[in-house]
């Protein structure tokens, strides 16, 4: 049985450089024998804002129990999305809010401050885009969308490992450059 992957598009437009990274990972990785479900998350329909806070549920949308689905069943979660503001767009965050839910990616222990990571057992990649070159983002912003990720929301819920891939600096980025990009997200989705 092959493995079951989830590429989720965290730019709200499919026909960005965005876009045609997470379409040609889906394409490597099922021609690699995964099976891959692609969710673009500018084309679902659902609400990216939890209006009550954590306090009061708020019924997932269609498009996000099928996505809650996929990410239950998949062996990897890969994310694609730009670096915007330092951080990820905010459409990306709401699914994050709205689908990563206590008793589902996580749960808390009574009386205590230590959870249980209920995702365990799956692997997360994620592949960003950036202005901003990687060697300022690391030294001088000091990577805190990668951090963010890495530890406090995918670590959190259980994903390990989680990898990281910059492609930048975008704005002024050639065709040729954006190609070797493309050709690198391939290899990338064909390696595991």
């Amino acid at each position: 049985m092959s493995e079951r992957w989830v590429v989720i598009l965290g730019h709200p437009d499919a026909d960005s450089l965005c876009g045609a990274l997470a379409h040609r990972y889906a394409e490597s990785a099922r021609a690699a024998g995964r099976e891959v479900s692609l969710f673009c998350l500018g084309e679902l329909q659902f609400d990216p804002v939890l209006r009550h806070g954590y306090r009061r549920p708020q019924p997932l949308e269609p498009d996000l129990q099928r996505l809650q689905q996929a990410i239950a069943d998949a062996q990897q979660l890969v994310l694609v999305l730009p670096l915007w503001w330092g951080g990820m767009p905010a459409l990306l965050k709401g699914m994050f809010d709205r689908v990563f839910l206590s008793g589902w990616a996580y749960r808390y222990r009574q009386d205590s401050v230590w959870w249980d990571k209920l995702l365990r057992g799956r692997r997360a990649e994620v592949i960003v885009t950036m202005d901003t070159p990687g060697w300022y983002y690391r030294w001088v912003y000091g990577q805190p969308l990668f951090r963010q990720l890495k530890h406090t929301i995918l670590g959190f819920c259980g994903f390990a490992p989680v990898r990281v891939t910059a492609l930048a600096p975008v704005r002024g980025s050639s065709a040729a450059q954006q190609a070797r990009w493309l050709a690198q997200v391939a290899q990338l989705a064909a390696r595991r």
